[in-house]
């Protein structure tokens, strides 16, 4: 799946002051990435907020994005659980036509052995009509998806790659150095990027591209080439920015940068709030440096 090696981004789902989705927003974020430079969009990851939409309201939106992307990218949907059986049945139910590939997180919350993240993923990878990009994200899922447990997945015909956001630099290297060749290894955390690139990552799923596409597609490209001078200085450019955007929570940060745009406006569904007033104001600052 080398469409999916680069650029993608986890979109933000935008609101309205109801809390309602703004779908005129959603087709400014589109318009906004797709001119930026990116390779692909990524519709529900963690970033859309996705826990707080209904089954209805994620279909709207990946109906929306597919419309308005209009063919232009791929676009990657986000479907995870803990029920392997109910996973299976949801992707029975949802249209994936327009659709290239499946991220899906490992179970949250009951915390699985090895074994068991294993035969989720192959159960899921079995019935998909779709390929499958697994996401290990233990800061959310409470268990970390080991090297061995990924490369023995990244054998399965319908399992393509990787979004890894464990924050473990070895981690990631055992992965790259005994996967198959075709199996794609795609940062998930913005701050590791750079480094996961130039230790033969194939790429991103970034939250900061939301607000800044053109650099973070620019860091990407340069990395890939083997410009690491250029990528590296896009990286150092981006560092002070990305930090500030995690601060209050993820997509809090990156809302209140998009808000700054004209983009969407800066509300979030709770239990998620907007930044801080210092928060606010550190991002002002950043924006102000890289404009």
């Amino acid at each position: 799946m080398n469409t999916l090696r680069g650029t993608g981004i986890a979109m933000i789902t935008p609101f309205k002051g109801d809390k309602s989705i703004d779908f005129e927003a959603l087709t400014a974020l589109t318009n906004h990435l797709i001119e930026g430079g990116v390779d692909y969009l990524v519709v529900m990851g963690t970033t859309a907020e996705s826990p707080t939409l209904n089954k209805i309201e994620k279909i709207k939106v990946l109906d929306h994005v597919i419309q308005i992307n209009d063919g232009r990218l791929p676009i990657v949907y986000g479907m995870g659980g803990n029920s392997t059986q109910a996973l299976i049945e949801e992707f029975k139910q949802v249209d994936l036509v327009g659709v290239s590939a499946i991220l899906s997180a490992s179970p949250y919350y009951n915390k699985p052995s090895q074994r068991g993240i294993i035969e989720h993923y192959t159960k899921i990878a079995d019935t998909a009509s779709k390929p499958i990009i697994l996401y290990n994200v233990p800061g959310r899922t409470s268990s970390n998806m080991e090297a061995p447990t990924t490369i023995e997945l990244a054998n399965h015909e319908n399992i393509i790659a990787v979004k890894e956001a464990s924050g473990s630099l070895e981690q990631v290297m055992h992965i790259i150095n005994e996967k198959p060749e075709e199996f794609l290894v795609i940062s998930g955390e913005d701050i590791l990027t750079y480094p996961m690139l130039a230790l033969g990552g194939e790429g991103v799923i970034s939250v900061v591209g939301n607000a800044f596409p053109k650099m973070l597609s620019e860091m990407v490209n340069s990395a890939l080439k083997g410009d690491y001078p250029n990528a590296r200085k896009n990286h150092y450019n981006l560092l002070k920015v990305t930090e500030c955007l995690f601060q209050d929570g993820n997509p809090a940060g990156v809302k209140a940068c998009l808000k700054m745009m004209g983009i969407c406006e800066e509300k979030l569904r709770l239990p998620l709030v907007p930044v801080n007033k210092a928060t606010r104001r550190a991002l002002e600052f950043q924006m102000e440096e890289l404009s």
